[in-house]
């Protein structure tokens, strides 16, 4: 009998703790007698307590670093080692991202620009950012601060740099919140995901591109390879590759990299982008749209009822909201299983009797809510409201 981890084509394997102190005691009487009294209540009962424990932990050691060479057990730090071999890396807080639309004379040169919100909050605009013939210029603006900073379309109109030529700036859209540290089960999707860039099939080469590009929080690539125009308004032989957060400037340049010649592109925003030849083309993208969702929960406490489950309902129905892809629906039914919060402490402690959902502040509903193709779900703990019924 082995009191060490093993290993073999079914993975690793280790002996409980009861295992190895049975050992141990057996190998002890085997040496001093059958007759040894070794419960936990003996000198050395407990000595061989100590030296099972050691041994469990070295074991539990072991399973740990063997698990820590696979992206799909690692954990922590040695995830976020383990990962760098797909030229990929944990992403760190990330600050808000808005698109703005930048007016002004023609050819004007905007230095180190900085414009502002309704609440003073400072966006910085690219380094260097110039009027086109136009007179005006989409580009993509990033929070001074890191975090979830909102900011509700036409609210950033403030020009804290002045510059001669340059006449206004509006955001036609809202901004796309920052994300905070990337989380595990985050960094495994990307993970998985990122072993699609040296891909054959474009399309997948594609989303591999879009995924590493620095920022982007989520993604959807949709290819429309019929010879009409598809329920999503995508042209004949197109693509539209919809996205959250990251620069939109950048994301242009994965997808031109990845996109074969004859492959059109669809969507609201317009950029030039290089080929790999160094030839100039003009790609179309969309931001995606956030839908804000609220959530109002009706449960009916029981005995040992704590007011603590609220915030608990409250948080798994938001991360599940939030953590939903582009084009994804809200289905109201799998809310009840979350905000139910099977298989923890307080999952008996109250009953669920109605959860309806809104979109945007609508009307309340118990059904699902549809997103569209270029917009995305989100919802915080505060749009989570939780009534206890009479």
């Amino acid at each position: 009998m082995s009191i060490t981890c093993t290993v073999d084509e079914h993975g690793i394997h280790k002996p409980d703790f009861e295992v190895v102190l049975d050992y141990l005691k057996g190998a002890y009487r085997s040496i001093y007698g059958a007759d040894v009294y070794l419960e936990n209540d003996s000198q050395d009962g407990q000595l061989l307590g100590l030296f099972a424990t050691a041994i469990n932990d070295a074991n539990s050691m072991a399973v740990a670093v063997y698990n820590a060479f696979s992206p799909a057990s690692a954990q922590g730090e040695g995830l976020s080692r383990v990962v760098k071999i797909n030229g990929i890396a944990r992403a760190t807080p990330s600050s808000s991202s808005v698109d703005l639309r930048v007016v002004g004379r023609p050819g004007t040169v905007i230095s180190g620009g900085v414009v502002a919100d309704i609440n003073d909050i400072q966006w910085n605009l690219p380094p260097t950012v110039v009027i086109p013939p136009s007179g005006e210029v989409a580009v993509t603006a990033t929070a001074a601060v890191l975090g979830a900073v909102r900011a509700a379309s036409g609210s950033i109109t403030g020009i804290r740099t002045p510059t001669l030529g340059w006449q206004s700036v509006s955001n036609p859209g809202p901004a796309s919140e920052g994300a905070p540290v990337e989380s595990d089960a985050g960094l495994r999707r990307r993970q998985a995901v990122s072993t699609m860039l040296p891909s054959q099939t474009v399309i997948d080469g594609i989303v591999g591109a879009v995924a590493a590009v620095d920022g982007v929080t989520r993604y959807k690539v949709y290819e429309n390879d019929t010879s009409i125009i598809d329920a999503k308004g995508i042209p004949p032989h197109s693509i539209a590759v919809v996205v959250e957060g990251g620069d939109l400037q950048a994301v242009a340049d994965a997808v031109m990299l990845k996109k074969t010649p004859g492959a059109g592109t669809y969507g609201a925003i317009k950029l030039t982008a290089n080929d790999v030849y160094g030839i100039p083309h003009v790609v179309e993208l969309s931001r995606c749209a956030e839908v804000r969702i609220s959530a109002r929960v009706e449960i009916k406490p029981l005995t040992g009822y704590r007011s603590i489950a609220e915030s608990s309902i409250k948080r798994a129905i938001s991360s599940y909201i939030t953590a939903l892809n582009i084009g994804s629906k809200v289905s109201n039914s799998r809310l009840y299983a979350l905000a139910g919060l099977d298989e923890s402490v307080n999952d008996e402690t109250f009953e669920i009797k109605t959860i309806v959902i809104a979109r945007d502040g609508r009307d309340y509903a118990d059904s699902d809510i549809n997103i569209a193709f270029d917009e995305a779900a989100i919802c915080s703990p505060d749009d989570v409201k939780v009534d206890l019924a009479r």
